[in-house]
Formats: structure tokens, C-alpha cells, sequence
């Protein structure tokens, strides 16, 4: 799922492309991705598009007469630039906004379509759709401080959060807790003055680096491969590779759909944390530390039954 980095891309290669320019049109192939009925999708012809903004992980349009487009791209949702009046495309695709210049698609690959459009008037229908968390690069120790300690949550529970903070997902939540050397599964209540000044200065610290890395990926050209996972992150994405710090095999939580990569020498004290099916499947024989893994797997290997 595109976070804050990932939009803030999508937001500058729109802010030089579209701001200023007038919707000649829109056409949806797929209903179900308007959430919104009042007022219709076609009102939004032939207005001026004014401002682009982020709320959370949503992007919005704000056009002229106080309208807002605001998307929210989901998992496999994405942007294409294309020429004027391009054909809409049968597969993935859900709708087609033309401007005079130039046609964006928004796909979404995959069975399960999730990704989301409102057409809302006036800030206040627009803040509704605000969860409410706090802006990261924006907000001081102080504030961030106050945010997490609201309610006792694990920090990955607490980063990933929107209404704790705005458009942090499971990506970047992982890269951050690892520059932190903070667990996954630590409460916000247990942390000293300490670990929170060091969790805040993490988050500070990726997200900004990955705002000006993508930046500095994508230069002047649209961003057409936005992803939640890059080859240059540390721990997302590579369990069962050595961590970059360190060289321990980076382990995972999974729970549903969602992955959570750590290092235990770097972020647990070496302590594996218990991934809820397995650990209900091996039980007592659930390895506590990279060293019981180990020997657990060469049990397993040498084992002849």
C-alpha cells in the first residue's frame, strides 16, 4: 500500500501536471469504486483543478467550487499517465481522467477491489474522511510523545494506526522500528523518555530520506512503479535475508495478510518473537532465540521421519 513517501510522489508529479488544469472529463468503467453519489461524478467536468493534498494515505484533487476528488489507492491501487483520450483499458482498470494534455488511469490489480473515490463539498465533508493522526514530519517531540501514549498499544500497532499517526503503513513501520532498535510488539507504555526520542527521531529520519529518495528515483518522469516494497529497504520484505546491520536472518510475524519483519539481534535481544499459527502449532517446541531456530531446523533436516 502506497504511505506517505509513495504519495508524496504521486503528489509532486501531480502538482507539476494537473494544478492549474481543467478536467475535461471522467470516465469510470467500475461503480463500485465511487463511494459517493452527491454530487455526481459529472460535476466535476470542467472545473480547474486548484491544490493537491495528503490526508493520511488518500490523495485529494481540490477543485474549483470546493470540490474534492479523494482517492484512496489501497493495496494494489495506481496512477498511469497516458496520452489524451487514451482508451480505457478492459483489466484492472477503474477509471479515466482526462485532461487536454494528457489521461490518468487509476487501476487496481487483483481479485479484491478495494481502492475508493469520494467527490465530497467543502473542508468539512472533506475532514470526515481525516482520521485524524498526527502529521510525522511535522510534529514535535512533544507531540509525538503525546500521540503514542494515548492509548497502550504495541508500536506497530501504534505507527500503522491513522488515527495515532497520518500515512504510515506496514512498510515503513518495519524500516522504522529497526533504525529505532525497538520490537514490533513493545507497548507504548513501557517506553522510557530514551527509546521515544529515538523512535521519533527514526520515524523523522526514514520518512523524510524515503521522501527525497523516491523524489530522486522518479526525477521528472511520471511515477508509473510505485510499490510498498523498494530493494534498498533493510527489513520489509527480506525475511529470511541477512540484515543489513547486523547479519542475522531478519524473522517475521504474520498475522492475516499482514507481515511483520524485524531482526532479533538488532530490535529483540536476539528473542524470536512468537508468530501466532506457528506457535500454536509447534507449541512448547517454539524456538526462542535464532540459536534454537537453528538447531530446530537441522533437527528437522537430519530428522529421518
Amino acid at each position: 500500500m502506497p504511505e506517505l513517501p509513495e504519495i508524496s510522489t504521486y503528489l509532486t508529479a501531480f502538482r507539476s501536471r494537473i494544478a492549474g488544469e481543467v478536467i475535461e472529463g471522467v470516465r469510470l468503467r467500475s461503480p463500485s469504486l465511487l463511494r459517493t453519489f452527491d454530487p455526481p461524478l459529472s460535476d466535476v467536468k470542467g472545473r480547474r483543478v486548484v491544490d493537491l493534498r495528503r490526508i493520511g494515505k488518500r490523495i485529494v484533487w481540490a477543485l474549483e467550487g470546493e470540490r474534492f476528488l479523494v482517492f484512496h489507492l489501497m493495496v494494489t491501487g495506481r496512477f498511469h499517465r497516458r496520452k489524451a483520450g487514451a482508451a480505457l483499458p478492459r483489466k484492472h482498470t477503474h477509471a479515466a481522467f482526462d485532461f487536454a494534455d494528457a489521461t490518468y488511469l487509476l487501476t487496481e490489480r487483483g481479485k479484491q477491489k478495494k481502492a475508493s473515490l469520494h467527490l465530497v463539498i467543502g473542508e468539512h465533508d472533506l475532514g470526515a474522511l481525516d482520521p485524524g493522526g498526527l502529521e510525522p514530519l511535522d510534529a514535535s517531540l512533544g507531540e509525538f510523545d503525546e500521540a503514542l501514549r494515548r492509548e497502550n498499544r504495541t508500536l506497530k500497532r501504534a505507527l500503522t494506526d491513522p488515527r495515532i499517526l497520518s500515512g504510515v503503513g506496514n512498510a515503513h513501520s518495519d524500516e522504522i522500528l529497526l533504525s529505532a532498535r525497538l520490537s514490533p510488539v513493545q507497548r507504548t507504555h513501557n517506553l522510557d523518555d530514551d527509546e521515544m526520542a529515538r523512535l521519533y527521531r527514526a520515524t523523522v529520519r526514514e520518512l523524510g530520506d524515503w521522501v527525497a529518495r523516491l523524489a530522486s528515483e522518479t526525477g521528472d518522469r511520471f511515477p508509473e512503479r510505485v510499490t510498498a516494497f523498494h530493494p534498498e529497504m533493510r527489513v520489509h520484505g527480506r525475511y529470511g535475508e541477512p540484515c543489513a546491520d547486523c547479519g542475522d536472518p531478519i524473522q517475521r510475524i504474520v498475522y492475516a495478510s499482514r507481515e511483520t519483519n524485524y531482526c532479533p539481534t538488532c530490535q529483540t535481544g536476539g528473542r524470536l518473537l512468537a508468530d501466532r499459527a506457528i506457535s500454536r502449532l509447534l507449541g512448547t517446541d517454539w524456538p526462542r532465540t535464532l540459536e534454537e531456530l537453528e538447531n530446530h531446523l537441522a533437527t528437522r533436516r537430519t530428522d529421518p521421519a
